[in-house]
């Protein structure tokens, strides 16, 4: 099961995206289904020299054949807030006394608003989901850490390709799927903290 696949169908957002819970960043799915997401650092391939790129094409290779189970990988490609960027730079030239680092300031910040008004600036993020289907249990105590031994197991091969891993907590993963299902709303309204437990009980 696809958790990030967006539905053409026209159902709830509730219904498409099918989740029970987010409990310690592990998502809870109908069917005794869970999730757990992780983000994934990249690599550069194209910059690496011939042997280098046979090395990691092996070592990937080697990683795929160890996994015990299956995994999802996800590249999102996500427009960046540039007015949030730019705002910050605004903040700083209010502060700035010396003139001619006002002036540096202003000028770029002309050319960073030039540039967007023309060009969306993305950028690309990677996630591992893992999957567990808890067919004998309900200890959620138990479920984290079948999830945890697998996620260990990946950051570890993918880090033998130099890959940086980490687990997303419960607020990423509904910021996740909120900006996946709601872009524009989750650019003026991001998640929050004290917005996760009502995200929880009515959103999803």
């Amino acid at each position: 099961m696809s958790v990030l696949r967006k539905s053409n169908s026209k159902l709830s957002a509730r219904r498409q995206i099918n989740i029970k819970s987010v409990r310690d960043g592990v998502l809870a799915l109908p069917g005794n289904e869970y999730r757990l997401v992780l983000e994934a650092s990249s690599i550069n391939f194209e910059l690496k020299s011939e042997a280098e790129q046979d090395a990691l094409i092996e070592t990937y290779q080697s990683f795929l054949n160890s996994l015990g189970s299956a995994l999802q990988i996800i590249i999102r490609a996500k427009e960046l807030d540039m007015d949030k960027y730019l705002g910050e730079f605004e903040a700083r030239m209010q502060g700035e006394t010396e003139d001619i680092y006002r002036t540096q300031i202003a000028s770029y910040s002309e050319f960073v608003a030039k540039l967007v008004t023309s060009n969306k600036i993305l950028a690309r993020r990677f996630y591992i989901v893992l999957p567990f289907a808890a067919r004998d249990t309900n200890d959620f105590d138990l479920i984290k850490e079948h999830l945890l031994l697998n996620a260990d197991i990946v950051s570890k091969g993918l880090g033998r390709l130099g890959m940086r891993t980490r687990q997303l907590s419960s607020l990423e993963v509904l910021d996740l799927f909120y900006s996946f299902y709601n872009p524009a709303q989750a650019k003026a309204q991001p998640i929050t903290d004290q917005t996760l437990q009502l995200l929880k009980e009515s959103y999803l």
